[in-house]
Formats: C-alpha cells, sequence, structure tokens
C-alpha cells in the first residue's frame, strides 16, 4: 500500500495547488508588491514609494472609519446570524411537543415547509436582495414606512438609510436576513443526525429545552458552529458586505461615509480615483484583518472534539 503512495499524492495535488497558487496567492502576491508603489491602474509606469502609502493609510480618517465599520460586521454579523440559526435549527428539530404513540422529542409541525422559507433567500442573488431591500427602506414609499403609516405611527418615519445612525444598522440587518438560512438548514441537518436517545434522556432527567440545546446540540456541533463563524466573518468582510453597501447605501458608503466598509474603500480608490497602489495598501490591511479575525475565533473556540 505504501508503494508509489507519494507519486499517487503528487499526481493528485499537483494541478490544483497550481491553479490556487497561480489564481490566489499570487494575485496576493502582486498586492503586496504594487503597495510599495504609485501605480495608477491606468498606466503600465510606476515607481516604487516604499512605505508612503501606509503612512498615508493610517492618517486616513475614512481607512479608520472603514477599519471600524468592517469590525462591526465581522464581530455583529455571525454572533446574530449564527445564534439565530442554532435557535431555528433548534426549535425545527427538538422544539415541537412529543405526540401520543410517538416520539418524546420531534420538531414542530411542518418543520420542512419551514426549512424551505428559511432558505429562501439563498436562492435569491444578493444584488437582488438588496434592490428589494433598497425600495422597502424609501422613506416615502416603502414598505416598511408604508405599514407604519397604515398602522397610525406616522410619526415614527425614520430615514432608514438616510440616518446616519441607523444606515448601517439596516444594511446589517439585510445580512442576516439573506444568509441565516443557509446556516439553519446546515445545523438541521447535524441536529438532525444526532441520537434522540440522547435528547429524551436529557428531558428524562429534567433537563429543559434551553439546558438540552446547551448541554447536547451545542457541544456536539461545535465544530460546525466554529466553521460556520469563520465563514461568516469572511462573508462580512468580503463580497457580501461590498454588495449590500454599494447598491443600498448613497454614495454609495453613505451618508457621510457611515456605511463605508473597507472592501467598499478599496474599490473606490482603485476604480473610482484610480489610486489603484493606495487601494492594494487597504486590500493588504483587509488581509490582514480577516486572517486575524480567523485566528481569533479558531483559537477561541478551540475544545475538545465530542462524538457520539
Amino acid at each position: 500500500m505504501q508503494h508509489g503512495k507519494y507519486r499517487f499524492i503528487v499526481g493528485f495535488l499537483a494541478l490544483p495547488l497550481g491553479l490556487y497558487a497561480l489564481f490566489v496567492v499570487w494575485p496576493f502576491i502582486q498586492s503586496i508588491y504594487y503597495s510599495f508603489t504609485d501605480w495608477t491602474g491606468l498606466s503600465p509606469e510606476f515607481k516604487m514609494v516604499g512605505l508612503d502609502n501606509y503612512r498615508r493609510m493610517f492618517d486616513d480618517d475614512i481607512f479608520w472609519k472603514s477599519l471600524q465599520h468592517s469590525l462591526m460586521f465581522a464581530v455583529v454579523l455571525p454572533v446574530v446570524t449564527i445564534s439565530l440559526a442554532l435557535f431555528f435549527a433548534f426549535m425545527i428539530n427538538v422544539g415541537g411537543r412529543g405526540r401520543r404513540g410517538g416520539p418524546v422529542i420531534s420538531g414542530v409541525r411542518g418543520s420542512s415547509f419551514y426549512k424551505i422559507v428559511y432558505f429562501f433567500p439563498q436562492v435569491l442573488s444578493i444584488a437582488i436582495v438588496a434592490l428589494l431591500f433598497a425600495f422597502a427602506y424609501n422613506p416615502d414609499s416603502g414598505a416598511i414606512n408604508s405599514v407604519l403609516r397604515g398602522v397610525g405611527l406616522d410619526g415614527v418615519q425614520p430615514l432608514w438609510l438616510g440616518d446616519p445612525d441607523l444606515a448601517l444598522w439596516c444594511v446589517m440587518a439585510v445580512l442576516v436576513w439573506s444568509t441565516v438560512g443557509f446556516f439553519v438548514v446546515l445545523f438541521s441537518a447535524g441536529m438532525a443526525s444526532i441520537p434522540s436517545d440522547l435528547y429524551e434522556a436529557a428531558l428524562l432527567d429534567g433537563a429543559g429545552r434551553a439546558a438540552t440545546f446547551f448541554r447536547i446540540p451545542l457541544p456536539l456541533l461545535w465544530d460546525t458552529v466554529q466553521s460556520g463563524w469563520v465563514y461568516m466573518g469572511i462573508l462580512a468582510l468580503g463580497a457580501e458586505s461590498f454588495a449590500v453597501v454599494q447598491i443600498m447605501t448613497t454614495g454609495p458608503g453613505g451618508p457621510d461615509y457611515s456605511t463605508t466598509v473597507m472592501v467598499l474603500y478599496v474599490y473606490q480608490k482603485a476604480f473610482r480615483d484610480g489610486q489603484a497602489a493606495y487601494a492594494t495598501t487597504i486590500g493588504v490591511a483587509l488581509l490582514v484583518v480577516t486572517l486575524a479575525f480567523a485566528a481569533v475565533v479558531m483559537r477561541l473556540g478551540r475544545r475538545e472534539r465530542l462524538e457520539y
């Protein structure tokens, strides 16, 4: 079995690793190189400027705002999304009442239908979701303020995306709505594979639903939760946050840079302002933030693996 093992492994890994190095690792190396230049992105000519771009970045107030907003996305979105997904998945699989003659532990009635409903936003493009919510948040003709007027709350008519204090939270709410369904289905699959005997034993010992959740499914699904946490954080720092902010907000990134995130700032500096070198500098900072986030989550979430 050992004969030719390494040739076999290299034969399978050479092509995918080569493609990964070419299309993922090499662009990162290029970005780091260009961050030390004055390249505009439009001209093939550029010169080395050392650490000037990094000094400029540290003195850039908008960069610090975008960093703050990105960190809020990376912290708040995974916490809210993963928590809601775990709650919904637990209710779908364990939250129902035992039926006469049936198992003691069961999900709520129509659990399969709920899974479809929760997963439905995943079928829609994030661009479509952002457009729909942009219309809903319209202060004059949007669905949300129309409902408020319909129930007699004419005096409560927020500007939503036009209010610097509300805009960022409105954007994060859209991301939670669009992503929570994926994790509901993911965690539901994991909870469904846990033997029902464990749940029944906990209930017979007098444990309530809350205690059962923290003692059985959460520890057994911890590896899945941790991976979902990292995945959600990367989405919050990357393409998902860029799409909703770019489409929904004024500016985009406004009002008054209240919704500008790092990935949007990279895009604006590279393609709007023709400052590709400075954009790659911010991109390097975003890479560091993303790697640091993943490392912190993996480190803090490290625990002994449980099996059943």
